[in-house]
């Protein structure tokens, strides 16, 4: 059986992977799943501006009004704007096409309640099972006036301009700031540039002419050193990089400079508990720096950690009343303002913080310096299971008694092993990862 879902919705290669008629078909499944708490039979339906997404938008609309669902389209949108806009126009589920930060020729479906939440492992281990569930499917298609319509609307894309620019402190403005805007050629190259010009910034967007193909294509958050050369050729304060559906953000100091993620977070997570609006501490990911976690103890705020992705950050959130988290990658999550990582309005919440501060960028955005990590990825023969590998854990134990952090796991898609070993002294990390190569390769090579 092939499996769907992997850690952010169903992603894959445009016209193989992810071709129309598995798009219709997971349409229907997901269309038949909701309808059991169905209130207005209405779904909501976005993408960015990849090319394949013409192909798979018509083979969703086509499978969720074969099972009943009337669509609402509204066009290129930000991921987030999509999970804002789900609960906001009181549809029954939200449905996001996109492939995040991947190469154009990818592409995904991302899916959120009627809440704008993101959906649980368990409930897309349903809607797998109703893809399958052939008799299902087929029964459950309607006919004559019980099959589902579609209207497209172009003009939501207003109620997600204000929602974000009411989270900018109203007492602020951009007037002061010149900054570089990099789109991705991505679904917020027209949300984007319009909230932070009504803010009256000074500004300058790049990447904002999208062609189907050129989305994330050396440029926006996984190219921001080509945004840095361009702060500090327009003499800009700050640069902001969005990935292609503009759920990550990436900072350029204006010296250029690209901001660590995990320093983001600490400052931010800093900038929320000075002015009372932190609730519980900060989630982050077991990814993020041990640095991060000393200075937030520094400063009295408590760190959780999740498992990779911003659906588990935000799952930790939940679960302790946390308002704050995110990953080191960019997606920032402030549960007061969004449902979901939000470049933009992360973004404006940056620069609410420069302009309070009174300082520049590079000054503030480096609040402690990072430990010494080294990442290595080795190919193994066999994923034998890590706590049956004898003498590892005594490898371990040995690690921590040396003040080292480690992380071990498999990788989801490949036949390899990731391993992270940090620490204070370099020296010290280096040569323990070489012990800790050596072994692993004994073990599983």
């Amino acid at each position: 059986m092939k499996k769907l879902f992997g850690t952010d919705g169903v992603r894959g290669e445009a016209g193989s992977f992810l071709d129309a008629m598995t798009a219709l078909k997971l349409a229907q499944a997901s269309g038949i799943y909701f309808q059991k708490k169905s209130k207005t039979k209405k779904i909501l339906l976005g993408k960015d501006t990849r090319r394949s997404g013409y192909m798979i938008e018509n083979a969703l609309v086509s499978g969720f009004t074969s099972v009943g669902y009337d669509v609402i389209q509204v066009g290129p949108m930000p991921t987030p704007a999509i999970a804002y806009l789900t609960e906001s126009m009181r549809c029954d589920a939200g449905i996001m096409l996109s492939a995040s930060h991947n190469p154009f020729e990818d592409n995904g479906v991302k899916f959120f309640d009627c809440k704008g939440d993101k959906l649980s492992s368990e409930i897309e281990t349903e809607i797998e099972n109703i893809f399958f569930d052939d008799a299902l499917i087929q029964k459950s298609q309607c006919t004559h006036k019980n099959i589902g319509s579609a209207k497209r609307i172009d003009d939501v894309i207003g109620r997600y301009i204000v929602s974000i620019k009411n989270s900018f402190p109203k007492e602020l403005s951009l007037n002061k700031l010149r900054i570089v805007l990099d789109c991705a050629n991505g679904a917020a190259y027209k949300v984007g540039p319009t909230i932070l010009e009504e803010l009256d910034a000074d500004l300058i967007v790049v990447n904002d002419k999208p062609n189907g193909y050129n989305i994330n294509d050396t440029c926006g958050a996984l190219h921001p050193n080509e945004l840095g050369k361009l702060v500090t050729k327009y003499r800009a304060d700050i640069g902001i990089a969005l990935d292609g559906d503009a759920d990550r953000l990436v900072i350029v100091d204006e010296q250029g400079e690209v901001a660590d993620g995990d320093k983001l977070l600490g400052v931010l997570a800093v900038y929320l508990k000075n002015q009372n609006r932190l609730t519980g501490g900060c989630v982050a990911t077991i990814m993020s720096n041990q640095a991060l976690e000393d200075y937030l103890t520094k400063n009295s705020i408590k760190l959780l950690r999740s498992n990779v992705g911003d659906k588990n950050v935000l799952d930790i959130m939940k679960k302790n009343s946390f308002n704050f988290g995110g990953e080191q990658s960019g997606h920032i999550i402030f549960g007061d303002i969004t449902k979901t990582g939000d470049g933009l309005a992360s973004a404006l919440q940056v620069l609410s913080l420069l302009i309070s501060s009174g300082k520049k960028a590079s000054e503030i955005l480096n609040p402690f310096e990072l430990y010494p990590q080294i990442l290595r990825n080795i190919i193994v023969t066999e994923k034998i299971p890590l706590d049956t590998i004898e003498g590892l854990e005594d490898i371990l134990k040995g690690f921590r008694k040396k003040g080292l952090r480690e992380l071990i796991r498999y990788s989801g898609t490949e036949n390899k092993i990731r391993l992270l070993l940090e620490g204070k002294d370099m020296t010290l990390v280096s040569e323990s990862m070489k012990e800790l190569e050596k072994f692993i390769k004994s073990k599983l090579c």
